[in-house]
């Protein structure tokens, strides 16, 4: 059963957590079936009993009837701790096999017009259930359709019944062809929705896998680069000092000048190669540290205006105190996104940080070009990007933070011009309280 169906009974609400498992949402449909088959056969009985006057074993029909809703209970509570198997759909099918048999056989057998509802059961079989399970289960039914021709107790009309047999006969043959056809329709549309939201919940398993073997190796990559290039900046360091204590050069102010020049820029690519050292996880020394949301969005801000001087940067926030883990991947993922934003709108970048509900909302916005209605269609995934092949490994990088976070990744094109990007992070997730 999905978010969308109702259940049909009180009896059979959902559980709080929606099982995944289709299995289990196909399992619940039989239940629901199996209310419906004790309503409806209890409803019949007595109108066949008590308005038409057939006499009928009473007191064994009702047994089977509280067998049927003392299994059906047992099936829903057991669906809370349990994922249900291909077995045991099997067996719950051949339950309500057995159930039907027994009463046709108290009814009638074989003469009895709803003798068609076995066609329900082979049915379904062959939708939810494995190939060798779904002819185990037909040939079961067909044994006991056998043995009800063979073996029954004969319904026992009144006699003024004796000149219409015909007629009712046929009026149950409708009755049970016009049963038998909204039940499959119903249940055979509901499991089939069951069976393509597992397909493509599988599907997104699978992207997802897929995008993080990407992540993989782009970071295993990344940190390799960063180990090969600490040792070359580390020489230019140690060239650029002592060049500064050169006479000839120390005495030049023009040389002075670009050499303070080229060591600062040294320093910032050391700095870039520590960010995507703590990236990967491995300068343990400096992880996560406790902050608020306005004092850790802040220091980003302040760093990066730093290094990016010719944008102008429109920041705005609201006065939030709460406290979370300032952790250095949000740091990099917020870094990433106005980094992209200054790339498109080299004179102008808006951040506006707010909170939503128990969600801190981080939204970016520029004046570029905004984004192409195929990078919008497939926003985080790699390769995306109206910058080039390859160029999309930043918003892919950003949504797979946010995404382990239990957060979100939205873009769309401003009506004025440009774009936005949002990154919508649950506290929930990164407070202080869920982490310690």
């Amino acid at each position: 059963m999905t978010a969308g169906d109702p259940p049909f009974l009180p009896f059979t609400m959902r559980p709080r957590e929606p099982d995944a498992a289709a299995g289990t949402a196909n399992m619940r449909q039989l239940i629901h079936l199996r209310w419906m088959a004790v309503a409806g056969q209890l409803v019949t009985i007595l109108f066949v009993n008590r308005v038409m006057g057939v006499q009928l074993p009473i007191p064994a029909m009702m047994g089977v009837l509280v067998m049927a809703a003392a299994i059906n209970l047992l099936s829903h509570f057991r669906l809370r701790f349990h994922r249900i198997t291909n077995t045991e759909l099997l067996f719950a099918l051949m339950f309500d096999v057995g159930t039907l048999t027994l009463q046709l056989f108290l009814a009638g057998g074989a003469t009895n017009p709803f003798i068609s509802l076995y066609l329900i059961q082979v049915v379904l079989g062959a939708v939810l259930l494995e190939t060798w399970s779904a002819w185990a289960l037909a040939g079961i039914t067909g044994l006991c359709f056998g043995l009800l021709s063979l073996h029954h107790r004969p319904l026992a009309f009144p006699p003024w019944l004796f000149g219409d047999i015909a007629g009712l006969h046929t009026l149950g043959n409708w009755l049970g062809f016009a049963l038998v056809t909204g039940l499959l329709i119903l249940f055979v549309t509901r499991i089939s929705h069951n069976m393509r939201l597992s397909a493509a919940r599988l599907a997104d398993l699978r992207q997802q896998a897929s995008e993080e073997e990407h992540i993989v190796r782009m970071g295993l990559l990344a940190s390799g680069a960063a180990h090969e290039l600490g040792t070359p900046l580390a020489s230019l360091s140690v060239i650029l000092s002592d060049w500064r204590r050169v006479p000839k050069l120390r005495d030049d102010a023009e040389l002075m000048g670009e050499i303070a020049e080229m060591q600062a820029e040294v320093q910032r690519c050391k700095a870039i190669v520590t960010r995507i050292l703590q990236s990967a996880g491995e300068p343990r020394g400096e992880a996560a540290e406790l902050s608020e949301v306005g004092r850790f969005i802040d220091a980003i801000v302040d760093e990066w205006r730093q290094s990016h001087a010719q944008v102008a940067l429109d920041y705005r926030r609201t006065d939030d105190d709460a406290a979370i883990v300032s952790d250095p991947a949000i740091k990099q993922a917020v870094w990433n996104v106005l980094d992209n934003a200054a790339e498109a709108s080299p004179h102008w970048v808006g951040l506006t940080v707010a909170r939503e509900g128990g969600a801190v909302a981080v939204r970016v916005t520029d004046h570029g070009p905004g984004f192409t209605a195929t990078t919008l269609s497939q926003v985080g995934r790699p390769q995306q990007s109206t910058k080039g092949e390859g160029h999309g490994v930043g918003l892919f990088l950003v949504a797979s933070v946010v995404r382990k976070l239990g957060g979100r990744v939205e873009a769309a094109n401003r009506v004025e011009g440009g774009a936005a990007v949002t990154l919508t992070l649950p506290l929930s997730m990164i407070g202080v309280s869920d982490r310690e």
